[in-house]
């Protein structure tokens, strides 16, 4: 009987053990077909070596292909474009979204001529950011149709706390306080709660906050979060983490979810089924061990509504209703009286009393008749 050892040294190599078989119909698209192509070298152990890149800011112009590559396919399927490529020994696959947003990847004979391809085929593509002094990093997740779960990432404004104080009523600008001087050894739950009704400066404060932790926490905007719980491999893919080009492994992230009223209020272990569990696992079950992850939720739900597990003591690092300003707060805000009704005004209905629109949707001051038919 022959030992373990000549079974190995006899094996078959895993692509012949494995046969590869192609089958297309007409559901597959050009760009199914030039995968399928691309992949074949690989499969086979032909290109045995892979690297590849993502690029979010591709200067206009650039091919993403190393010098001296002869195009075997290209397609275009709505924004999406797709070229196959290749050289001696190498295999190159373009996979262009949008006019900025590209996927590079190169097989090879050797890992060493696979990375040297990659590096000449993204030399010069790639704009750098200019960040300004106001400007955050910020990502977004949302699941692509052609990639699934995918991050990417935007420069935000946001201006510094003590510059927005004044668009919060005082209680509220006196718990945001602490919350901006937050470090990441203060940390004590993982829940940051945001409620109020519509239009008082939640997703502002966010902003503000991305600020004020970005040495120590990569906050992230979930732009499906009703997906988000109901699809375990996006919620693994996010729990996981991909961490900026700012460095730092091991950072604290804060994943914002905004407008999630369904899946926190009263009824929603009954509504939604395991989304509600999944995100308390995520919070401080068996999910959220060893992982620095902190979720922050925006609602309009007052606070008696929303569910009791959400809210518990030590499940939140912090809970912060977001009400409109006072009268006299909006007044001195606003400069002027005029506008501003007996129980105060939101932060959104001052910036609309500033552009010379009353909060119902008419111009504070009305256009005379006639006014304008004449140059």
């Amino acid at each position: 009987m022959p030992n373990e050892r000549e079974d190995l040294t006899t094996a078959p190599p895993p692509q012949e053990a494995l046969p590869i078989r192609l089958t297309m119909d007409d559901a597959d698209s050009p760009s199914d077909v030039i995968d399928a192509l691309f992949l074949g070298r690989f499969a086979t152990g032909a290109q045995p070596f892979s690297t590849g890149r993502t690029l979010e800011r591709v200067k206009p112009g650039s091919t993403l292909l190393p010098p001296a590559a002869r195009v075997l396919r290209a397609a275009r399927e709505g924004e999406g474009r797709f070229t196959l490529a290749e050289g001696t020994g190498w295999t190159v696959l373009v996979s262009r979204y949008g006019s900025r947003n590209a996927q590079v990847t190169v097989t090879a004979v050797s890992q060493e001529l696979a990375d040297e391809r990659l590096s000449q085929a993204l030399e010069g593509a790639e704009d750098e950011p200019r960040p300004e002094p106001t400007d955050v990093t910020m990502g977004f997740w949302y699941v692509s149709p052609l990639r699934g779960p995918h991050r990417t990432t935007r420069q935000i404004a946001a201006g510094a706390w003590d510059e927005v104080r004044g668009n919060y009523t005082a209680p509220v600008a006196d718990a945001l306080d602490g919350l901006m001087k937050l470090t990441a050894d203060d940390v004590a739950g993982r829940l940051l709660l945001l409620h109020g009704p519509p239009g008082t400066g939640k997703t502002s404060a966010l902003r503000t906050l991305a600020r004020a932790w970005r040495d120590w926490c990569q906050v992230d905007c979930v732009l499906d979060p009703e997906r988000l719980f109901n699809d375990i491999g996006y919620l693994m893919d996010i729990a996981i983490g991909e961490d900026d080009e700012t460095g730092g492994q091991g950072r604290w992230r804060l994943l914002l979810l905004e407008d999630c009223d369904e899946l926190i209020r009263g009824e929603a272990k009954h509504a939604t089924g395991q989304a509600l569990s999944r995100l308390l696992n995520l919070t401080d079950g068996l999910l959220g061990q060893g992982r620095k992850v902190l979720v922050g939720i925006t609602t309009n739900e007052d606070l008696e509504r929303l569910h009791p597990a959400v809210v518990r003591p030590g499940r939140c690092l912090a809970r912060v209703e977001v009400g409109p300003l006072s009268r006299t707060e909006a007044v001195s805000w606003l400069g002027t009286e005029e506008g501003v009704g007996p129980n105060g005004a939101t932060l959104a209905e001052l910036y609309a009393l500033r552009r010379g629109v009353t909060p119902a949707g008419t111009p504070t001051h009305p256009t005379p008749p006639h006014e304008g038919l004449y140059l």
